[in-house]
């Protein structure tokens, strides 16, 4: 169906509802739509205040996306019950009358999007919202070189856990200012990058980098990187960000931390020439014998810890510390998996 058959449908139904009688204050005015989902037809609605709605089908058990509850638009949970039928949605509402043929295209735009088959309804309702939100948003500044490593690194690493757990983007703490990259709370992951092919040099920021979490442990992760065109293969920054978005259990989640990080969505065309050979990924246990400082071992020569903004260089090129083997990642992964809250 066109979108403007589709618009024609839902202000059509919209017009039909708001001619019934007004509705009790916790009822709605619905009329299925013709989009179909695994939940059921998708609904147009009016409330007794004659605000339109727009209802997608979902599971009982699905959480809506908090946030979006503004004086013009809100997206919240809504079970829907009559005389046959109990059905729980993602109410999308227009509280404004004066825009509600801005609001007929939003839904226009998702009545398209989630009628394309083999789609998750919810997720394609958020993608729809995220398209309209980055009309407003402002651009900020683009990525710098080591910026761009270090997070396609980070991604590379999220990926690794997403295809072991669609939800391991939970454990990615960095993007909130947390001293590691990855932490269950008792098993920590801090990534490093480099392009340059002289050696293994992380840079580590801070006292409390490589201190491993109460009780618990820590691995150093390093990526050798290699900045390539595409003619010489590689994987793309962008590319990497969709494959562990698609990976992903949730889309938007994953959006929000990558934007903590510098990244929108919206900008991809800014990295779209950006691409990266990993010649090498090493795993490391930071534990006795790895070279570092911390606040800890400062305590424990009975030195007083009052040193701030530290940052140094460790050099891992040798042999010494060895690597974690194949078998030990993967046990640490599982690990961290099995664990995470």
């Amino acid at each position: 169906m066109s979108d403007e058959a589709f618009r024609k449908v839902v202000e059509e139904t919209w017009t039909a509802l708001e001619a019934r009688p007004t509705t009790a204050e916790h009822r709605l005015r619905v009329s299925h739509l013709p989009v179909e989902t695994a939940q059921g037809p998708l609904a147009a609605a009016v409330d007794h205040e004659g605000h339109r709605h727009l209802l997608v089908p979902i599971e009982t058990r699905r959480k809506v996306r908090t946030g979006l509850d503004g004086p013009a638009l809100q997206l919240r949970k809504r079970p829907l019950e009559d005389e046959d039928t109990y059905q729980t949605y993602a109410d999308l509402t227009c509280r404004r009358r004066d825009l509600n043929d801005v609001f007929a295209s939003l839904c226009v735009d998702v009545l398209d999007t989630v009628g394309k088959p083999a789609g998750d309804p919810v997720k394609a309702l958020y993608r729809v919202l995220d398209r309209w939100k980055a009309l407003f948003q402002s651009q900020g500044p683009v990525l710098g070189p080591e910026q761009l490593a270090g997070l396609f690194a980070e991604l590379v690493v999220l990926g690794e856990l997403l295809d072991r757990d669609p939800s391991a983007h939970r454990l990615w703490r960095g993007p909130k200012g947390h001293r590691h990259d990855f932490s269950n709370g008792t098993t920590a992951v801090e990534v490093k990058a480099g392009t340059d092919r002289t050696g293994r040099r992380p840079r580590i920021h801070g006292l409390d980098q490589l201190q491993a979490p109460v009780d618990g442990t820590l691995c150093l992760v390093w990526l050798g990187l290699h900045r390539v065109i595409a003619t010489s293969g590689g994987t793309g920054f962008v590319e990497q960000v969709e494959r562990v978005l698609e990976m992903c259990d949730d889309e938007t989640a994953l959006l929000g931390l990558l934007a903590e990080c510098g990244y929108r969505r919206f900008e991809a065309e800014h990295y779209r020439d950006v691409r990266f050979a990993v010649a090498e990924e090493r795993w490391y246990e930071v534990g006795p014998g790895f070279p570092g400082l911390t606040g800890e071992a400062l305590v424990s020569a009975g030195l007083p810890v009052s040193i701030f903004d530290v940052e140094y260089t460790v050099d891992l090129s040798g042999d010494s510390p060895a690597a974690l083997t194949s078998d030990e990642i993967a046990r640490t992964i599982d690990h961290m998996l099995q664990e995470s809250p």
